[in-house]
């Protein structure tokens, strides 16, 4: 997914974020964002031959956002400005890779950063800024004033890497993350340990203090041992979901589209980067619609076939794969978006993927538009923030006790990796999709309405299954990681997780959907 924008926070959302807070601190960890009120919202290639890094090390290479600033692209201009922000996608990228292959001239020279990295892509994002003015003002849009501003970037170094949150390796999460309502407040900072690599090859950092201060990961962009929490330890952050109305939509839809066991796999994104090869940087997991990739359209879509066993639902579900790195390789090792970016190891399918559509506490729902598009989640919270994140790790067993967002868990034998995911449940009832792909459509508030004249959809929610060994943590190490793919320099981190969805149905499933959960039933 390419980079996403921040949503509006209402007034509700913004008291039951202060409730969440006080509540939070009692307990430690994240607060589960409900259903209704979710917000959140040994190599060929450069990755395995990571050498020391710098003592002020910089783990990664932070950018403004420049998509969410672009809110009122005119129609005739998106396919180029997508293409464009594709660009600067790419343009990172390029630059955390030579971030990535450069410690040792980092350890001679302090300014080897600023002056070979980070200026060089300053210069080239300002090229593509002016494109993106120019592109808007040429079919009779106004582009934002502020967008030279977005040029420059920042290293960011290995202790403030995540956006949110005090964390200590191999440890129970702290109360810097408060979590409620959809909302996430940031604070706090991580404390990055290293890790060692399965078969004992040591990636990058440099020994500080007995420790390795390094970025990690089988392919050295993540994740490390601070990226995960035995649950167990972790107190009940779970907090309830909305009163429901007299007007409640309470049935449910289940739509069973398989678990991706055919490997249809491709790195584009078609929502954010159209007609961009590898516009995602990294692999999705595609079920229900069969033929999605960066050139498909809403015609081919028509045509695509589909994996779930009702054939009217041709909608597409996808989301970035779960890797276990072991020191094994998958068929991607040497390709774009796998091995070449960083995204290493085995690729995980699902044991069990539930896509399920539910209603609104509060009133009745409306039928999905055909074609509507949403994103939820984001997959640059490392350096955007975690406004718009919407990840949520858990165990089986655990789930309806705790949910996290910063972290992934570390399950006790017999329980299961689960990462569900709530969709926006409100629609403006005029777009299929925004030029920041978010405006159109948005999340409930605390308790469960849609403001500013939105309507009601069905909420797609999504459950997916791992069965994965427990990864160790030693002496702020960890063995056996697992984690979702992503942007290279977004360090694997698990709040960056975030899901993708079109709707596409034929003979009349939308209304049937809709139709189904306002009277109260429970179909398939």
């Amino acid at each position: 997914m390419g980079r996403n924008t921040r949503k509006r926070r209402t007034p509700l959302a913004t008291k039951a974020i202060a409730a969440s807070a006080a509540l939070a601190l009692g307990g430690g960890g994240l607060i589960w964002a409900n259903y209704y009120a979710s917000a959140h919202e040994t190599s060929n290639n450069a990755w395995g031959n990571q050498t020391k890094a710098a003592g002020a090390q910089v783990a990664t290479i932070s950018c403004p956002d420049v998509g969410q600033k672009l809110t009122n692209v005119p129609n005739q201009a998106r396919n180029e400005v997508a293409g464009e922000l594709a660009n600067l996608d790419r343009q990172i990228t390029d630059a955390y890779q030579r971030l990535a292959t450069t410690r040792d001239a980092q350890t001679r020279d302090a300014s080897f950063v600023q002056n070979s990295i980070l200026q060089p892509l300053k210069d080239r994002r300002q090229a593509i800024l002016d494109r993106i003015k120019l592109e808007i003002t040429r079919v009779g849009g106004t582009a934002p004033g502020n967008l030279n501003v977005l040029a420059s970037c920042t290293g960011t170094p290995a202790n403030q890497t995540t956006a949110g949150g005090q964390q200590q390796n191999g440890g129970q999460q702290q109360t810097g993350d408060q979590q409620q309502g959809g909302q996430q407040q940031n604070g706090g900072q991580q404390q990055n340990g290293g890790q060692q690599q399965n078969g004992g090859e040591q990636q990058g950092g440099q020994q500080q203090g007995g420790q390795q201060q390094n970025i990690g990961g089988q392919a050295g962009n993540g994740p490390v041992a601070a990226d995960f929490v035995d649950i167990t330890k972790v107190q009940p952050n779970v907090a309830g979901k909305p009163q429901k109305s007299g007007n409640a939509s309470t049935g449910t839809f289940t739509t069973r589209c398989g678990v991706n066991a055919n490997k249809n796999h491709n790195t584009d994104n078609v929502i954010v980067a159209p007609g961009v090869t590898n516009g995602a940087h990294h692999l999705h997991d595609y079920v229900g619609n069969q033929k999605v990739n960066a050139f498909s359209s809403n015609n081919t879509f028509l045509q695509g076939g589909t994996s779930c066993q009702n054939g009217n639902d041709l909608s597409s579900y996808y989301w970035p794969v779960v890797r276990i790195q072991d020191g094994s390789q998958d068929f991607d090792q040497n390709a774009d978006g796998g091995g070449k970016e960083g995204n290493v190891g085995k690729i995980l399918t699902p044991v069990q993927a539930q896509i399920k559509y539910v209603g609104s506490p509060t009133s009745k729902v409306v039928a999905m538009p055909q074609f509507l598009r949403i994103i939820t989640g984001d997959a640059k919270t490392t350096t955007n923030g975690l406004a718009n994140a919407n990840a949520h790790w858990s165990c089986t067993g655990f789930e309806n006790k705790v949910q996290l967002t910063t972290q992934y868990p570390i399950c006790p034998q017999g329980s299961k990796v689960v990462r569900t995911f709530a969709f926006q449940s409100c629609w403006d009832g005029q777009n299929i999709d925004s030029a920041n792909h978010r405006t159109h459509v948005a999340f409930a508030d605390a308790n469960g309405n849609c403001q500013n004249g939105f309507k009601a959809i069905p909420q797609l929610t999504m459950r997916l299954v791992y069965d994965i060994a427990p990864p160790t943590v030693q002496n702020g190490q960890v063995k056996n990681a697992y984690a979702v793919d992503g942007f290279p320099e977004q360090l694997h981190k698990s709040a960056t997780d975030h899901d993708d969805f079109i709707s596409v149905t034929k003979n009349g499933l939308a209304n049937k959907i809709a139709n189904c959960i306002n009277r109260g039933q429970n179909c398939a």
